[in-house]
């Protein structure tokens, strides 16, 4: 199993819409990608590493696929459309990394 990763930096003055993100932009993504989405987390950025420090990331979120072939082939089609509401969220460049899910105990 891999997951899609896409983090969202977090900056002085950025634009974060977790409400829209939540309600609107993933199960979109969800519905575009079909089965080949087995789930998705999403995760809102509280704080960082040290006593008081800012989160480094707005947010993130982790789409589980059987295969990263399974994940291009159902994303190929829809991916402009999943672009293209980017902007409806946030005003910070995501960050894309895909990994291999080794260890599972949710």
């Amino acid at each position: 199993m891999i997951k899609f990763n896409v983090l969202y930096p977090a900056r002085e003055g950025g634009r974060f819409d977790h409400a829209y993100y939540r309600d609107k932009h993933m199960p979109m993504v969800a519905r575009l990608l079909g089965s080949a989405c087995q789930g998705y987390s999403i995760d809102k950025g509280l704080a960082g590493g040290a006593p008081g420090a800012p989160s480094p990331y707005f947010a993130c979120c982790s789409v589980f696929c059987e295969s990263v072939e399974s994940l291009q082939t159902a994303m190929g089609p829809h991916a402009k459309e999943i672009m293209a509401d980017i902007p409806n969220y946030t005003d910070t460049q995501p960050v894309v990394w895909i990994s291999e899910v080794v260890v599972d105990r949710a």
